[in-house]
């Protein structure tokens, strides 16, 4: 299988699968319990469908790519020429989804990954789909990238450490009060996310095996931030330079080939150039 990463484009938009090219479960706001009494949802779609709107998404990547760039990525594998993957970035003030968590809000200085996206049986593309996103903000000066991560399986006390990277979630869960818990609840029922989109969120296993740092505990919404000027940056930028070193050499080499003689064609030496003058002339010994 081969697999190449590129930015999302307008031009791309038909071909994303039908779910990612559909919703838009970050890029609208939330649904209320009044919307949803009366059988629609706060940006008007049927309660059947929710946050189901192909003009939307394409309006939204619409919107970023004019104001603030590459807000995608897309990997599409070269034997069927199909998308398989996909990954959306942006400021957190262009995702209203991202205002409505127990960990929200993002912080200001970081890009929010909003999802990252496989087709069934290319999970391994999920990474690869990542460093093309940390390739693209760290070349454009960000400074971190952060995402919501969702615990799949129960309150998933074994997979995180807590913010500061002191006790573990499950050391700090022993210490909760039974108020603290209960709040924890209150947040989880409170909060819309009823309808929650779960092929839409990011695993929080994922982010945390990708090296992500939990920044705002929580036992199904955790929020984890990636530093983007610390370990990484050197990466890219050796391989910018290598590449800049490449084309170089391929620009040196094809002028030196442009300006070269070829072998035959070149002036002859003096001694073999034939004269001008006539023969008769050319032996006359003048005085």
């Amino acid at each position: 299988m081969s697999v190449s990463v590129t930015r999302l484009d307008l031009e791309s938009f038909a071909s994303l699968p039908q779910h990612t090219r559909k919703c838009v479960f970050w890029e609208v706001e939330p649904a209320t319990d009044t919307n949803r009494a009366a059988g629609m949802t706060a940006a008007g779609f049927s309660d059947f469908e929710p946050y189901e709107s192909e003009f939307d998404k394409e309006a939204w990547i619409s919107g970023l790519l004019l104001d603030w760039g590459a807000c995608g990525q897309v990997a599409i594998e070269s034997g069927t020429n199909s998308v398989v993957g996909t990954a959306f970035y942006a400021p957190p003030n262009r995702v209203p989804r991202s205002q409505h968590f127990p960990t929200s809000p993002v912080s200001h200085d970081a890009v929010l990954l909003t999802s990252i996206r496989t087709e069934p049986g290319f999970d391994e593309v999920a990474t690869i789909l990542l460093d093309a996103v940390l390739g693209d903000l760290i070349r454009r000066g960000v400074r971190a990238v952060e995402s919501f991560g969702l615990v799949r399986n129960g309150t998933g006390t074994d997979l995180f450490e807590s913010a500061g990277g002191a006790a573990g979630l499950a050391d700090e869960v022993e210490f909760w009060s039974d108020e603290a818990i209960a709040e924890v609840t209150r947040e989880i029922l409170d909060d819309p996310q009823s309808d929650l989109c779960t092929s839409c969120m990011n695993d929080a296993s994922f982010l945390k095996d990708s090296g992500f740092d939990v920044v705002s505990s929580h036992q199904r919404f955790p929020r984890f931030r990636l530093e983007l000027d610390e370990g990484l940056g050197w990466k890219f930028e050796v391989e910018s330079a290598l590449q800049k070193l490449v084309v170089m050499a391929q620009i040196d080499l094809a002028g030196r080939q442009q300006t070269a003689v070829p072998v035959g064609t070149g002036p002859r030496p003096i001694s073999e150039r034939r004269s001008p003058l006539p023969a008769d002339l050319r032996k006359c010994r003048c005085p």
